[in-house]
C-alpha cells in the first residue's frame, strides 16, 4: 500500500521508520517531513489540508496517518474523509478533548471519570477566588493547544495568580490562554497510557513514562518531552485493570454516546495516586517522545494496526509486541525550551559496535537539510532509542547512542527511567 504520514517530529519519524520496515507499504510519504525523513520516503510540501487530500487522491494513497494535534484539531480527519480517503485519527470534534482542556474537564466529570478537582473560567476575580482554596502547589492550565507548553506548575498562590493573569490577558499564550483551567495539583507519579480505537473497539498499548522537566530529577521547566521508556515496571495487573475501567472504556463509550465516536489514538497522560488513576490531560495522538520507545516494539506490522484502526476492523487484527524494552533519550539544542538555538550541524561517529547498531538507533526530530549536510535547527533535536531485555540494558544502549551524536549547545538528561531502576 502506499501510505502518507502528516508531520515532521520524531513521532512521526519513528512511525516512518516502522513503516519503512513493513513489507505492505509499497510508496511512504511524508508532509512535510523534516531534514532525514527523506532517507525514509518522499518529502511533500504542505499548503493546506485540501490539497494534502487531493495529492492523496491523485496518488493513490491507501492510507494516511496524522501525527501532530493541531491537524486533527484543524479537522483533516473530515477533509480527507470528505474525499474517500482512509486517514487514521479522529474528527475535529473528538479531537476536542485536547483541543480544548475545558472540553476535557467536563466529559471526564459528566462521565465520572478521575480528574483532579477544577474550575473553568474566563474571569481573573473566579481565577483568584478559587486559587485562594487551594493547597500549594496549584496547576494552571491554557484551555487551547499551547505545542505541550500551557501547563503551569505554581509553587505559590502569587505565582499561580500571576499564571492565571498573565494566560486570561492573552500575554503568555495568545488565544489559546483566553480560558483557563486551574485545578489541585496531584501527588503521584505520572503514567502515559496509549489506546488505538475504531471507534468501538479499542487496544491498549504496553504503558510508558515520560520524563517532562528539563533537567535531572525531575527539575527545571516543562518542555515536550526528554525522554521516555516503555514498558513501565510503575503498572501492575490491578491497577492496568483499573485504567482500563475507570478510564479508557468510559472514555471509548462516553465519546459514543455523546455522537462523536472516537478513532485513533487516545492517549491518556495519568497520575497514579495510592494506586488509583486520575486524568491529567487528554491527547488525541501519540506522545512524543513516547511514540518512538513504542513503535520499535511494535510486532505487528504497523501499517495493519493502522488501516485496521482507520476502517472500524479492530477485531480482526491480533495485535502482538515485542517482549523487549525501549528507552529514548531526547537530545535538545542549546537554548531549549526558552527559545530558539542557531543552527549546529549534527555529526554521527560511525558505529562499530555490533551490538549497538543492532539495538540501537536515533529518530530525527527538529532537523534540516542544508547544503546536503543535516542541522539541528529545532527544540528537541533527535532521540536516541536503545531496545533490550530490561530496562537498565535499553537504556545503556541509548546512552552509548548519545556520545555518538554530536552538535553544539547539545544537552539532555542523564536521568531517563531513573524511576523504574530506582523500583
Amino acid at each position: 500500500m502506499n501510505v502518507l504520514v502528516v508531520g515532521s517530529g520524531g513521532r512521526e519519524y519513528s512511525i516512518g521508520l516502522a513503516l519503512k520496515k513493513d513489507d505492505n507499504v509499497k510508496e511512504l510519504y511524508f508532509a512535510p517531513g523534516n531534514g532525514a525523513t527523506f532517507n525514509l520516503g518522499k518529502n511533500i510540501e504542505v499548503s493546506n489540508w485540501e490539497d494534502l487530500a487531493d495529492f492523496a487522491k491523485e496518488n493513490n494513497i491507501d492510507l494516511t496517518i496524522v501525527g501532530p494535534e493541531a491537524p486533527l484539531v484543524e479537522g483533516i480527519v473530515d477533509i480527507f474523509r470528505d474525499k474517500g480517503l482512509t486517514i487514521f485519527g479522529p474528527t475535529q470534534k473528538a479531537a476536542l478533548l485536547e483541543g480544548s482542556k475545558i472540553y476535557m474537564k467536563n466529559f471526564l466529570k459528566k462521565y465520572n471519570i478521575p480528574t483532579a478537582k477544577f474550575l473553568e473560567t474566563s474571569s481573573i476575580e473566579e481565577a483568584n477566588e478559587f486559587i485562594n482554596t487551594l493547597p500549594e502547589p496549584i496547576v494552571v492550565k491554557a484551555d487551547g493547544l499551547c505545542a505541550g507548553k500551557g501547563v503551569i506548575i505554581a509553587q505559590s498562590k502569587e505565582e499561580a495568580r500571576k499564571a492565571a493573569d498573565e494566560m486570561l490577558s492573552g500575554k503568555a499564550f495568545g488565544e489559546a490562554g483566553k480560558k483557563i483551567v486551574i485545578e489541585e495539583f496531584l501527588n503521584g507519579y505520572e503514567l502515559s497510557v496509549f489506546a488505538i480505537s475504531d471507534g468501538k473497539k479499542y487496544v491498549i498499548l504496553p504503558a510508558a513514562q515520560d520524563h517532562k522537566r528539563l533537567l535531572d530529577g525531575d527539575k527545571g521547566p516543562n518542555t515536550g518531552g526528554m525522554g521516555a521508556y516503555a514498558p513501565t515496571p510503575l503498572i501492575n495487573d490491578e491497577l492496568s485493570k483499573k485504567i482500563e475501567e475507570k478510564i479508557i472504556a468510559p472514555t471509548i463509550k462516553g465519546m459514543n454516546d455523546e455522537g462523536v465516536p472516537f478513532e485513533g489514538v487516545l492517549f491518556a497522560g495519568l497520575m497514579i495516586v495510592n494506586n488509583e488513576p486520575y486524568v491529567l490531560e487528554f491527547n488525541v495522538r501519540f506522545g512524543d517522545p513516547e511514540c518512538e520507545v513504542l513503535m520499535p516494539l511494535l510486532k505487528t506490522p504497523a501499517s495493519e494496526l493502522f488501516y485496521k484502526a482507520a476502517t472500524k476492523d479492530l477485531d480482526s487484527l491480533n495485535i502482538e509486541f515485542y517482549k523487549k524494552y525501549a528507552v529514548g533519550v531526547v537530545l535538545a539544542s542549546e537554548n531549549y525550551p526558552y527559545g530558539k538555538s542557531k543552527p549546529a550541524e549534527i555529526i554521527v561517529d560511525e558505529i562499530v559496535h555490533k551490538d549497538l547498531a543492532e539495538h540501537a538507533h536515533i529518530s530525527y526530530a527538529g532537523v534540516s537539510l542544508i547544503e546536503g549536510k543535516l542541522y539541528a535547527t529545532g527544540g528537541r533535536v533527535l532521540v536516541c532509542v536503545g531496545i533490550g531485555d530490561s530496562i537498565k540494558e535499553a537504556r545503556e544502549y541509548a546512552y552509548l547512542l548519545t556520545g555518538q551524536v554530536h552538535f553544539a549547545g547539545k544537552k539532555y538528561r542523564s536521568d531517563i527511567a531513573y524511576q523504574a531502576l530506582k523500583s
